[in-house]
């Protein structure tokens, strides 16, 4: 059984996330409380008690999510024996979450990828004004049929670009609200069954988004990035990487590129990977992966119970 550990994005944050881990394990209340201290902020009671307003913030909703994924990961190397070089071939995660993965296989400290993750959301939600931007998903769409309509779009003015690539069926926009809906319009010309507008604070994963790309090649630039212990298949290539300064170029690339999920996952059994293994993210993954290889098999660990079981099997 060879494993790849996968690390879920924005948009599976919920209040309460990480409470029950929280409550029984020591090592989870160790990782929420040393997040809480490199952000001098108690995110833990945010996830826990809410307001679902403030958690879904970018820049609180970032770190909430790695938090998560990594008190799992936590517990089961406390507890499980878990080692990643010696449990799995590689890591991946979806947007923020190469953040996480990175973290689980030693990139990062725990205290770095908070900070990270809090200026990461802060820039992406600074980079465009309220309401000029905009992500739409393309549901029933295929890849080609939406580059071409988000080119059609942008050739008409604005900015159009396929932002996630994640499953077949599943195409998300993101550009110019104007053009992002232009396009919407366009795919369903072509086929798609539904253009549906994302409920997102800037659109994410494009050219747009250009000011926050400089703003975290700065605070990269600042943090010291350890060789993993197993390869990250990174979001804009990808491909596998494990070497420190091409894994530095790539998150800042990841700002404006489009996540490759697709790609990625249909790259894993290639490498030798034939169970994938989601942290946390309420198998929002898990769900992408079984549409795009069904021959995979999946395993999510979201509670204690999950977690339990999945460490009798190491």
């Amino acid at each position: 059984m060879t494993r790849a550990f996968l690390f879920p994005g924005q948009g599976s944050q919920q209040v309460g996330m990480g409470k029950a881990l929280a409550e029984a394990f020591a090592p989870a209340r160790e990782v929420f409380q040393e997040i809480d201290d490199a952000l001098s902020q108690k995110l833990s009671k945010l996830m826990w008690e809410g307001p679902e307003s403030d958690l879904t913030l970018t820049e609180n909703a970032q770190p909430a999510i790695m938090a998560a994924s990594l008190a799992i990961i936590r517990v089961l190397q406390r507890e499980g024996g878990l080692d990643l070089a010696k449990h799995a071939r590689l890591v991946a995660g979806h947007s923020l979450g190469e953040y996480s993965a990175l973290c689980a296989a030693g990139a990062f400290t725990l205290g770095d990828a908070a900070r990270l993750l809090k200026a990461r959301g802060r820039a992406m939600q600074d980079a465009v004004p309220v309401g000029e931007g905009g992500m739409s998903a393309l549901l029933g769409s295929e890849i080609a049929d939406a580059e071409a309509a988000a080119a059609e779009a942008s050739a008409q003015g604005g900015i159009c670009v396929v932002a996630n690539d994640n499953a077949p069926g599943q195409v998300v926009i993101s550009g110019n609200k104007a053009t992002v809906e232009r396009a919407g319009e366009l795919a369903k010309a072509k086929g798609a069954k539904r253009a549906m507008a994302l409920n997102v604070s800037a659109p994410f994963h494009s050219p747009l988004m250009q000011p926050a790309a400089d703003a975290m090649r700065e605070a990269l630039a600042l943090v010291t990035i350890r060789p993993p212990s197993v390869p990250l298949i990174a979001n804009v290539t990808a491909a596998e990487t494990a070497e420190p300064e091409t894994i530095r170029r790539l998150l800042v690339e990841q700002i404006t590129g489009r996540v490759r999920w697709r790609e990625s996952v249909l790259a894993f059994r290639g490498l030798g990977v034939d169970v994938t293994v989601e942290a946390g993210g309420s198998k929002v993954l898990t769900g992408m992966v079984k549409r795009i290889d069904k021959d995979l098999q999946t395993l999510t660990l979201d509670t204690p119970a999950d977690i339990e079981a999945f460490a009798r099997t190491l």
